[in-house]
């Protein structure tokens, strides 16, 4: 659009769509953040699918690991603390017995795995207990 003013022709330009700063809804941050925590994904690669700054993403990726953003649980990254108990404990002593089995704890449903259970199989049992959960 032309303007004719005292000083002559000044343009005008009217922009259609987002333009400048743009607000993320935390749960799409969320499932943003997620995705680039899957292994074998590069935060570059994410950030571009989105129309993101590398840098940008790697902020909130700080943030969903001070937990100021939370990610949902079943597309976050599957790290559990390994604790290690005496072998005093008499429930401890109890599974000892068997050698090799593993004793996973998770919100206090207790699961036993064995030396011939696949990892497949163990990872689906733990899954399992943690939806029920």
């Amino acid at each position: 659009m032309e303007v004719r003013g005292s000083k002559g022709v000044s343009r005008i330009e009217v922009l259609d769509g987002p333009t400048g700063r743009r607000r993320w809804p935390d749960d799409l941050k969320a499932q943003i953040v997620a995705e680039s925590f899957q292994p074998g994904v590069r935060v570059c690669d994410v950030a571009a699918k989105y129309g993101l700054i590398a840098r940008h993403l790697s902020g909130w990726r700080g943030q969903a690991r001070k937990g100021k953003l939370v990610v949902p649980i079943d597309v976050a990254p599957a790290f559990v603390p390994l604790v290690i108990e005496s072998l005093a404990d008499a429930a401890t002593a109890a599974v000892s017995t068997d050698t090799g089995v593993i004793r996973v704890e998770i919100c206090g449903a207790v699961l036993h795995v064995t030396p011939d259970c696949s990892p497949e199989r163990a990872a689906a049992l733990v899954a399992a207990v943690r939806k029920v959960l």
